[in-house]
């Protein structure tokens, strides 16, 4: 008789994996006494599924700044869900094909909007300023809906009512995750839009119904 065993709650989904064979790989998330965990999965047995989902989870341990436990679950090195940045490094990951060189993303990023270069410095306890190569109220503006856009992807709150900078809650810095989440938040708006679309698109199949 097969056992059902509980791997958490799901909380992100790529319904088609255009790199592997469109299988279904799907992140869960779990609560270990004060410790939040992370599984990414797939109920696919065909040949090679297990080794697409170990080059999703080294990706994300690159890309999120996260660590990989004994039992192969995921957790960020201060223990916090930060769930929406965790959505995003597992989305982020599973569109690198296998076998892609990766690396943390920079603390910098071109916004194409305004052409301005944008910087993001750690101030230590998990505090980031956001900053531009601009001056003026464009340019002010500019670094505010960014800081906004982190706020937004990464969970993170408002420091200061200049609107540069921001904080994860937890106090820690996340440098990695920081990167990445950057290179999204000039678009925030159209980002969350494509999540809300893809979310209500989904469903994660039975063992049964997957090759």
């Amino acid at each position: 008789m097969a056992s059902i065993v509980n791997i958490g709650r799901r909380i992100e989904l790529v319904p088609i994996d255009p790199h592997f064979n469109d299988i279904t790989i799907a992140l869960y998330r779990q609560q270990q006494g004060e410790r939040a965990v992370f599984r990414v999965h797939t109920y696919s047995r065909i040949e090679g599924a297990a080794t697409r989902i170990e080059d999703v989870v080294q990706s994300m341990k690159i890309l999120g700044g996260m660590q990989e436990r004994p039992d192969g679950m995921l957790c960020f090195p201060c223990g916090e869900r930060h769930e929406a940045a965790c959505r995003r490094v597992f989305l982020e990951a599973c569109k690198l094909e296998p076998n892609t060189s990766v690396e943390p993303r920079p603390l910098n990023t071109l916004d194409k909007k305004s052409k301005l270069t944008i910087t993001v410095d750690s101030m230590g306890n998990g505090t980031y300023r956001v900053k531009s190569n601009g001056e003026g109220r464009p340019a002010e503006r500019r670094v505010s809906a960014i800081a906004g856009g982190l706020i937004k992807l990464g969970e993170m709150e408002a420091v200061n009512d200049k609107g540069d900078s921001v904080a994860f809650p937890c106090g820690q810095s996340h440098d990695e995750l920081v990167g990445l989440l950057l290179v999204r938040a000039p678009n925030v708006r159209v980002i969350l839009r494509q999540e809300e679309a893809s979310a209500s698109r989904g469903v994660l199949s039975a063992p049964s119904q997957q090759t």
